[in-house]
């Protein structure tokens, strides 16, 4: 007694009285109601009361009167006991807790014996497969089963279960009226003190809607609006696919660029909705024109490119592309009218005698084209390779470049970043110039390809990097402090083994620079080209504070499942998209999917190519508010940075957007 009240025994046993003052005012009029009852009928009493300890905590007790009565039957005391019931409150509040969640969650759940039989579910299992308590209990989950896993896929989740003990990810079931649906399932084994399974739990959530919403991301992603053909980011992942099958199976591999000859005439005088007829009817037609496994792909306004597999050699293709141009010029009726174009090809054929990527062979068959149109149009050219290699003469060479490094010749240019609506400048984009001494300011367009495949990319890439931490001190020094400066860094440089110990010892020669202010540009198709290697390269800089982004996004296959295992902060849009949104529907619906896949995986979307006012306010509607181009600002060298960052201000109709306001913009 004394414990359960925190009173020390010295003081003695409390009367009636005393006691009642250990209690709360509602405990103590219950306990003098009881004790009276006693006295006056010799009725026994049991109380749950709250106690108040010394220090003002409230703890519950067990209570119990008893009357005693004398020979003549009258009460004369009362004997009872106390019980401290702490501790059992606080289990049956975990067992109402329990029983709560288990009743209310929004969550399906099952439990089943250890053998699989269904012992118990919730309310919103019921509600999510449609089944009753009855229907299930002691039915084993298989009555759910959809058959679009196989056996492989349950030995390895009960492999996991009987393993670690735990298994999660997604599911595909069936529900009582027969729909198939997708559910995000966790199933956890209960077990004993000696590690035996009793039961399993498993939790469950519908994430059909979420399925259908990444469809229709990917799809947007991967296809063409108009069309429904492939877009060039779908178009890139079967080009690679194609190349590694004609390798392996020893083929050639066609690639054949197709531009429509006549096609703008149509939409001038006749207007967009009978070029999209014409567009999506000769779409239709080249396709049915090709074989199954043959690849025809959109890149946008009339141009189209079709991948040819499985040719034994070069005059295969003969046929199919003589069926492609017929295809292309028969009339196609629009109302009253009858509309005719022709088609230019350009041809190019892999493998070949030199390692060829597959950017190469669509410049070569977009090269191809163009003297299809010279000659005369209606009609296929094949790529001349001899006729390449002298339009590539005015490149420099591998040795002039490494001079230029020693020279000291490159110079950095930065371009600035924004928030276009909040006016603040969020960082800047280091970008490499050759300071020619005969040709002057060089583009890196015009060295970089040079070195791309050589060792020498590496030196000239940690020379970037280096170059941008001074230059970040010396804005430091002078009282600017952008949030983030980036640097691009190319497949060469990111796929050496030791690239974050390199990275490492250059930010070491800059102790002034906190890492978390340096970002990785890395275009999709380098991050792509080894996922693994990658992945870790981007987790071991995120340790040390230096963050990625993904440039050119939607250039390559832009894949949910990249995106989910690469821990990149920002996505950049391509330029090439921005560009034309305001004319090409295509690629406006592409920058909307890819602004909605960077929202559904929480990651940072900023557009470059930014290069008027119109761009800028469009892709506030979007969504999109960081941004960088010529309609904000051209690369300047470092020292202007700080008198462009003091005196830039956003338009006023960037500032005065409202967020709120989510019209998709129209193009014409």
């Amino acid at each position: 007694m004394f414990r359960i009240f925190g009173r020390d025994p010295a003081l003695g046993t409390p009367n009636l009285q005393g006691q009642a003052a250990l209690y709360t005012p509602q405990s103590t009029q219950q306990l003098y109601a009881a004790v009276n009852l006693a006295v006056s009928e010799g009725t026994p009493y049991e109380l749950e009361l709250m106690t108040v300890q010394p220090d003002g905590e409230l703890r519950p007790c067990f209570v119990m009167g008893f009357p005693e009565r004398d020979e003549r039957g009258r009460v004369v005391r009362l004997a009872g006991l106390v019980q401290d019931i702490t501790q059992r409150m606080r289990e049956e509040e975990k067992i109402r807790l329990a029983a709560s969640v288990f009743s209310h969650a929004r969550e399906g759940i099952t439990i089943t014996t250890a053998s699989g039989t269904i012992v118990d579910i919730n309310d919103a299992f019921t509600r999510i497969t449609g089944y009753s308590r009855e229907e299930v209990i002691g039915q084993n989950p298989r009555v759910l089963k959809s058959g679009r896993q196989d056996a492989a896929f349950y030995a390895a989740m009960w492999g996991d279960l009987t393993g670690l003990g735990h298994w999660s990810g997604e599911v595909w079931n069936r529900r009582k009226n027969g729909e198939v649906y997708a559910e995000l399932l966790t199933i956890s084994a209960v077990r004993d003190a000696q590690g035996i399974t009793q039961q399993y739990v498993a939790l469950f959530s519908d994430i059909t809607t979420i399925k259908e919403q990444q469809n229709q991301l990917e799809h947007i992603a991967h296809f063409d609006a108009l069309t429904d053909l492939p877009n060039r980011v779908l178009l890139a992942d079967r080009l690679q696919q194609a190349m590694a099958h004609a390798q392996r199976r020893q083929k050639q591999l066609a690639v054949t660029y197709l531009d429509l000859d006549g096609f703008k005439a149509i939409n001038d005088h006749h207007g967009h909705e009978a070029g999209d007829h014409v567009l999506v009817t000769l779409a239709h037609r080249m396709k049915q024109a090709l074989r199954e496994g043959d690849t025809l792909a959109r890149l946008g306004g009339d141009e189209f490119v079709a991948v040819l597999i499985d040719m034994e050699d070069m005059a295969a293709s003969w046929p199919m592309l003589n069926r492609l141009l017929e295809a292309a010029a028969q009339p196609v009726q629009w109302d009253d009218l009858t509309l005719q174009v022709s088609a230019s090809l350009g041809v190019t054929f892999y493998p070949q005698s030199q390692d060829i990527d597959a950017d190469q062979l669509l410049r070569q068959a977009d090269q191809a084209m163009y003297q299809a149109k010279v000659a005369g149009k209606n009609r296929y050219q094949i790529f001349n390779a001899v006729q390449d290699r002298d339009l590539r003469g005015h490149h420099e060479s591998l040795e002039r470049v490494r001079l230029a490094l020693e020279n000291r010749e490159f110079v950095l240019y930065f371009q600035p970043k924004v928030n276009m609506r909040s006016g603040q400048v969020i960082g800047a984009e280091a970008l490499i110039r050759w300071q020619h001494p005969e040709k002057g300011l060089l583009a890196p367009a015009e060295f970089l390809p040079v070195i791309e495949d050589h060792a020498l990319a590496v030196d000239v890439g940690e020379w970037v990097i280096d170059q941008t931490l001074t230059q970040m001190a010396q804005w430091q020094a002078n009282g600017l402090n952008l949030a983030q400066v980036s640097v691009n860094v190319g497949a060469r440089q990111l796929q050496q083994g030791d690239f974050v110990d390199r990275l490492k010892r250059i930010l070491a020669r800059h102790p002034q620079i906190n890492p978390v202010h340096l970002q990785m540009e890395v275009l999709e198709t380098s991050a792509l080209s080894d996922m693994a290697q990658v992945s870790q390269v981007i987790e071991e800089c995120a340790q040390m504070g230096v963050m990625f982004a993904l440039d050119d996004f939607g250039t390559g296959y832009s894949s949910l499942t990249y995106l989910k295992r690469l821990r990149v902060a920002l996505l950049k849009i391509d330029q090439s998209f921005v560009r034309d949104m305001l004319e090409d529907p295509d690629d406006l619906a592409i920058l909307q999917g890819v602004i909605g896949l960077a929202a559904a995986f929480k990651r940072q979307v900023i557009a470059e190519g930014v290069e008027t006012i119109e761009h800028g306010t469009a892709l506030l509607h979007l969504g999109c508010e960081l941004a960088q181009g010529y309609g904000i600002a051209r690369p300047m060298p470092g020292a202007d940075i700080p008198a462009w960052v003091a005196a830039w201000r956003p338009d006023g109709a960037w500032s005065e957007f409202n967020s709120l306001d989510d019209t998709v913009p129209s193009v014409g």
